[in-house]
């Protein structure tokens, strides 16, 4: 019987979400700089007689344990290509938030495909895990894949990006989650009526992940959701202001949130905004990491 195989996969940071007007298949065409982040899901694929999800946890009772979990969407997948039962014990240990904007699902469902493939020894290439990956959500190629990208199209089509230098964040934990599909919605109807540009990523923003310049990040940061998000929960204003005072150089929703982020100039600075943003009472818990992390990876 084969050992059990553990992926660490981690989180992201949208520092640019630039979205464009829905497309007639409903989805929305974007300039999606991802931005990989030191916090980390952890996938173990064990053997079993039939395929069943575990997790372990902060909010794991938010979280599917059925075929309707990603992971185990990445598992049958992966299994039907290469013409095996999927059978397997997903084991999922959560220090992503859950539906918080970092891709906490999809990282579940790269680390399980990663995790799977070597489990079953299928041997699939590369190109093979992203074609999967992409069928399975628009952020889970980069999942796979970490560091720093620009995603195009609905975000699957991936060009790596240089990055010169470390990154510090602190991301502020909401109570309770927020649907993207739902913000997508409200983008949508904030938007009604309106010219929506099309999409294209900042070169200021490059230029500056490039250098490794966070001054010059903090200027560009960008993301066309926040408004929808706000919108749906108007708390988390507070949230972005009460970071902001505390001293990070810049405040933004992470993707769909309702988690926040707060660039930061260092670790030290990292654990003073963290510290004060947890007492301002706005947010349920925070958490400070540094990117450019790597993707999913074999333990």
């Amino acid at each position: 019987m084969s050992a059990p195989v553990t992926v660490r996969v981690p989180a992201k940071v949208n520092v640019q979400l630039a979205v464009g007007a829905a497309r007639p298949d409903g989805f929305h065409d974007l300039a999606n700089v991802f931005l990989a982040v030191g916090l980390y899901d952890e996938v173990t694929a064990a053997p079993a007689d039939t395929l069943r999800i575990t997790a372990e946890g902060h909010d794991v009772d938010r979280i599917p344990l059925d075929r309707t979990n990603l992971a185990a969407r990445a598992a049958e997948l992966l299994a039907a290509r290469h013409g095996i039962a999927p059978h397997v014990h997903l084991h999922i240990a959560k220090d992503i938030p859950v539906a918080g904007g970092m891709a906490g699902g999809s990282a579940d469902a790269a680390g399980a495909l990663l995790a799977c493939d070597a489990l079953w020894s299928t041997g699939a290439s590369r190109d093979e895990l992203l074609d999967i990956c992409a069928e399975l959500g628009s952020d889970v190629p980069f999942s796979l894949v970490g560091g720093a990208a620009l995603g195009r199209g609905r975000g699957e089509l991936l060009t790596p990006l240089p990055v010169g230098g470390a990154f510090h964040w602190v991301f502020a934990v909401a109570d309770g989650g927020l649907s993207t599909p739902a913000v997508y919605r409200e983008f949508d109807r904030l938007t009604q009526g309106r010219e929506v540009p099309a999409p294209e990523a900042d070169p200021a923003l490059l230029a500056a992940l490039a250098a490794g310049d966070a001054t010059g990040l903090a200027a560009a940061l960008g993301n066309d959701l926040q408004a929808a998000a706000l919108s749906l929960r108007p708390e988390l204003a507070a949230t972005l202001d009460a970071g902001t005072a505390a001293g990070a150089l810049a405040a933004l929703v992470s993707g769909s949130g309702p988690t926040t982020a707060f660039l930061v100039p260092d670790a030290a600075a990292a654990e003073r905004v963290a510290k004060e943003l947890l007492a301002s009472g706005t947010c349920r818990r925070t958490r400070v990491a540094a990117s450019p992390a790597p993707g999913a990876t074999l333990r």
